[in-house]
């Protein structure tokens, strides 16, 4: 079984010391995507929603929550990112998000993009309900990681 690094010895909860670890490039991306009624889909896109540019202000909310992700998840590190693009696509009845954060440092970002995808997500929601409350977020989830001692990861095709 993998050893919890968040829990010391004692099982209480506590922040990784990184402090001996190796600075190398980090990256890492996730996505998600929330779905929506053809009426909610077609006021985004014709930039007709009542609270302005949807698509806009979720990249600048998604850009922001990363920038403070050490302020949200208790035990993360505050980090000094380099870098946080927020990109959306357009589908049938949905829209999909990718974020992607990196940094040289000595901890990943993997939580950082988790957290600018989600974000961005409930910013198209919170935009939109007034022409679709039904809508749903889902399958956000890293998509990839480098850097650090393991390396490249991709999530499984699927």
């Amino acid at each position: 079984m993998t050893k919890l690094t968040h829990l010391g010895e004692d099982g209480a909860a506590r922040m990784v010391n990184v402090g001996r670890k190796a600075t190398t490039e980090r990256l890492a991306i996730a996505s998600g995507r929330i779905k929506m009624s053809t009426e909610a889909l077609e006021t985004i896109r014709k930039g007709d929603a009542p609270k302005g540019d949807v698509l806009g202000t979720a990249r600048i909310a998604g850009i922001m929550a990363a920038k403070r992700t050490g302020d949200l998840i208790p035990l993360c590190h505050p980090l000094g990112l380099e870098s946080v693009q927020i990109d959306f696509e357009l589908e049938e009845h949905a829209i999909s998000a990718t974020a992607t954060a990196s940094l040289t440092g000595k901890t990943g970002v993997e939580m950082e993009a988790m957290v600018a995808v989600s974000t961005a997500l409930l910013t198209i929601y919170d935009m939109a309900k007034a022409i679709d409350k039904g809508m749903v977020i889902d399958e956000v989830r890293l998509v990839e990681k480098r850097g650090g001692k393991s390396g490249i990861w991709k999530a499984p095709a699927g």
